[in-house]
């Protein structure tokens, strides 16, 4: 057989496999998606966790939300700094009761940007 014969018998019997492999891959995609839970959170974030701790009347330690959290120490006291007073405009209270430091959240300040600082850029 001419060689140009087994190229068009070749390319002939590649075609339809590989629309059919295609074919196949979007089916199997299609049940997967199909198979997976709708996007809800099996369990709560660890922001969320310590919000809630902080949302207590009693408040929370910075101990307590390494615990819950697994982060150190500094990564606790940088989350109430950096998230919940500056990004999430929320008002810490701290006080001291037998010797260990109680934080809780006391309300929600103005998360109202300050126009004055982007006039003036």
């Amino acid at each position: 057989m001419p060689k140009s014969r087994k190229k068009a018998k070749t390319a002939a019997k590649q075609a339809p496999a590989s629309s059919t492999t295609s074919a196949l891959t979007k089916a199997s995609t299609a049940s997967r998606a199909e198979d997976q839970p709708s996007k809800q959170p099996t369990k709560p974030s660890k922001q969320s966790r310590v919000i809630e701790m902080l949302k207590s009347p009693k408040g929370t330690t910075i101990d307590a939300m390494m615990k819950a959290t697994g982060w150190r120490q500094h990564s606790v006291r940088g989350f109430l700094a950096g998230v919940l007073r500056k990004r999430l405009k929320l008002k810490l209270d701290s006080r001291l009761v037998d010797g260990k430091r109680l934080y809780r959240i006391v309300g929600a300040a103005s998360a109202k940007p300050n126009r004055s600082l982007a006039k003036s850029r």
